[in-house]
């Protein structure tokens, strides 16, 4: 059995928070939501990877298409690097859904934890209990607060992914009309922050002629989420596109459309599997949409663990590690470590990829 981690040296973070959207006052009142007291660490980029490192995953929730290939691609990388690996979650997406999870992962003395965060602020008190217990924290796919992890595993930066869906919804609608956004739950991180891109993108001339008419949310559940798409068809009768930022939602809302008499007639883009989406776009009922591959941020995840847990990086900006078969990668600012760019899924293309 390891040794119990010493409760009073801990590395400092100064740590800005990325993918901050989503958050409400129920989530941060009466939450201490600020980082545990450190002492400066310095990182050995040489140091060796430790063997035995209990690595646990808690995704925003189990049996989703989407977290099951991230953990999935998190299980390779714990057994690439001799560690023990655990999966612990909620089947809902609430925002404090994942409090409890955290408590018992303290507990069983993990070396790191690897957490999207359902709510950024929310889970903020029991990832610094961990912090201060030598547990190292690791977001993954949706962020926490700055306070709250030492780095964060984005899929692609925030504004290249808010500039995509907007790109290929004004592709898709001819450079003008309405559009509708169909998301995950009303606190999820990283939907909203590219949803606030997409405003932002929306206000830019180039872009005057295309109109956004509602935000949706389908709670990352896919009955909800099919009923959220028939609820904006129904409710605007010129709706030319709807933008689904989850893998959850763009699949629902292609279901619906697919059978229904609007296909043909209104797009469906956003982020999505393959796997999932294929059957759509050779139906003709998706033209393009985009994503990464989710099992790379979950393996990334784990090295990044590993590294920290190791010595080899501490968070602060500037330091490299290596991460298997993705190679080498580097801390930007704010603590993120960046996947890498989206692929967009064509009928000419999405063959070629499984997953």
């Amino acid at each position: 059995m390891r040794q119990r981690k010493n409760l009073a040296v801990l590395a400092v973070f100064a740590l800005a928070l990325t993918a901050c959207g989503g958050t409400t006052k129920s989530s941060t009142e009466g939450q201490n939501t600020a980082a545990p007291e450190t002492t400066a660490a310095k990182a050995d980029p040489n140091a060796p990877l430790k063997e035995g490192l209990k690595i646990a995953y808690l995704p925003k929730q189990l049996n989703n298409p989407y977290t099951d290939v991230e953990v999935g691609g998190g299980k390779v990388a714990v057994d690439e690097i001799k560690g023990t690996y655990k999966l612990v979650g909620p089947n809902d997406a609430s925002a404090s859904s994942q409090v409890s999870y955290i408590n018992t992962l303290i507990q069983q003395q993990q070396d790191v934890i690897a957490v999207a965060a359902n709510d950024s602020n929310a889970v903020c008190p029991s990832l610094n209990q961990a912090r201060k217990a030598g547990i190292k924290v690791v977001t993954f796919d949706s962020d926490a607060s700055k306070a709250c992890r030492d780095v964060f595993i984005n899929q692609a930066t925030t504004q290249g992914i808010g500039e995509s869906l907007v790109k290929m919804a004004s592709e898709l609608a001819g450079g003008s009309g309405e559009i509708a956004v169909l998301s995950a739950t009303p606190n999820a991180t990283n939907q909203n922050s590219w949803i606030e891109v997409m405003k932002t993108e929306l206000a830019k001339p180039a872009n005057a002629k295309l109109k956004l008419v509602k935000v949706a949310y389908g709670n990352d559940d896919d009955q909800k989420s099919f009923t959220e798409a028939q609820g904006l068809l129904q409710t605007y009768p010129n709706l030319k596109v709807i933008v689904s930022p989850t893998t959850v939602g763009i699949a629902a809302a292609s279901r619906y459309v697919s059978a229904s008499s609007y296909k043909g007639k209104v797009a469906i883009t956003g982020l999505g599997l393959p796997n999932q989406m294929r059957k759509y776009v050779k139906d003709g009922t998706v033209k393009k949409f985009a994503l990464w591959n989710p099992a790379d941020i979950g393996y990334l995840a784990a090295y990044a663990g590993a590294a920290l847990s190791s010595g080899q990086i501490t968070g602060a900006e500037g330091e490299k590690f290596k991460a298997g078969k993705l190679g080498e990668y580097t801390v930007g600012a704010d603590g993120e470590i960046v996947l890498g760019p989206p692929t967009e899924f064509t009928p000419e293309n999405i063959d070629k990829f499984n997953f």
